[in-house]
């Protein structure tokens, strides 16, 4: 059973969702079947004939995340310093999804640059010094509900401000957790009243200043978790936070046309592991809350890891680290990518899977029974 299956029988009324929702269902109904097309392959010793579909590439489709996210990971590898990665979660008030419902790009952006702003503020005013890290958005909880918040991967210390020195947090605490909550309530909140005020959202403005008064009254909690231990822990991090998306194939657990269960881990009992029973429609929609506008960047690179500025601060930090750069990687990516399937997997793709001794060999193209986008929203 998997997620292409539920939204094959229960797809909603094309007239209530949004294109970006329109492509994600077709794209995942797609991914892997002859719609696409694919590569015959015969194997050159036992003659054995092997279809392979072509897959949707669609960032919401579980099925379609391994080896990217292999891929992302191997390539993040090279910014990878020798000190502890903490884990931090930025959560808002619900009295704010109101906006981000409304109007998800500009809503999102604004988190983002509170998020990020909070944690350059309050390194360099407890700490001295500039960290790197990198932020992605998830919105959605264990049970699918809709939960907007951010989950940064962030050096354990930094430059100082005048670039002389590497300054290093304590081994198991980053930042004040209570400061961060406060810089960062005060900063979303700000940004809010100004778009609000400005007409960026196009929501009534004393519904709005409603919406933000009642946000303000609640106490916000940035998450700090332990750090991670050695750098094959940080990749595994970042592979799993930055490719997740909100409900994976390996958690349904049944679907009967009318009602579907999933596994969740319940937060409130030690992520205890417990199913979930829902009308399937209720189901898909849910999950559709989730799809993010098209082309919206959800992984994005802060501090010593600003996408203008890496290059010299990484650098400069290794140098004062007493770290070699890591060497330059081969452009083979076609190759590389056959060898990390592999590693996936554990066996050869290539190799037949009926005589186990020939070659798998592709014969022939085979084409697009339809049409569909091939690519990620």
């Amino acid at each position: 059973m998997e997620l292409a299956d539920i939204l094959r029988a229960c797809v909603p009324e094309v007239e209530r969702l949004s294109r970006d929702q329109v492509r994600v269902i077709r794209d995942l109904i797609a991914c892997r079947s002859a719609a696409l097309g694919g590569r015959l392959w015969r194997c050159n010793l036992c003659g054995h004939e092997r279809p392979t579909y072509n897959s949707c590439r669609n960032r919401h489709c579980p099925k379609c995340q391994n080896l990217d996210q292999a891929l992302w990971v191997e390539a993040q590898a090279r910014n990878l310093l020798p000190v502890p990665y903490f884990h931090l979660v930025f959560t808002l008030s619900p009295a704010l999804h109101p906006f981000f419902r409304r109007q998800p790009e500009e809503a999102y952006a604004l988190l983002f640059a509170a998020a990020a702003q909070t944690l350059l503020q309050v390194a360099r005013t407890n700490l001295g010094a500039t960290p790197g890290f990198i932020a992605v958005l998830h919105t959605w909880t264990q049970t699918l509900l809709y939960h907007p918040h951010i989950h940064c991967i962030v050096t354990g210390g930094g430059l100082s401000l005048d670039l002389q020195r590497w300054i290093s947090t304590r081994p198991t605490f980053f930042l004040p957790v209570a400061r961060l909550s406060q810089v960062f309530r005060a900063k979303l909140l700000s940004s809010f009243r100004q778009a609000l005020d400005s007409q960026t959202f196009r929501i009534e403005r004393t519904v709005g200043r409603r919406l933000l008064r009642q946000a303000a009254a609640k106490e916000w909690n940035v998450f700090s978790k332990p750090p991670a231990a050695g750098p094959e822990q940080v990749l595994r991090y970042l592979g799993s936070y930055t490719h997740r998306i909100a409900i994976s194939n390996e958690r349904l657990l049944a679907f009967d046309q009318d009602h579907v269960t999933f596994r969740y881990k319940d937060r409130a009992h030690r992520n205890r592991r417990r199913p979930l029973r829902l009308p399937a429609q209720d189901f898909v929609s849910r999950f559709l809350r989730h799809v993010v506008p098209r082309r919206y960047v959800r992984v994005r690179h802060f501090g010593l890891l600003a996408n203008n500025l890496h290059s010299a601060r990484l650098a400069r930090a290794r140098e004062l680290l007493h770290a070699p750069a890591p060497p330059e990687p081969q452009p083979e990516p076609r190759q590389r990518r056959l060898d990390l399937l592999q590693r996936l997997i554990g066996l050869d793709p290539t190799r037949c899977p009926v005589c186990r001794k020939g070659t798998l060999e592709l014969v022939a193209q085979i084409p697009r029974l339809a049409s569909p986008h091939a690519r990620s929203p």
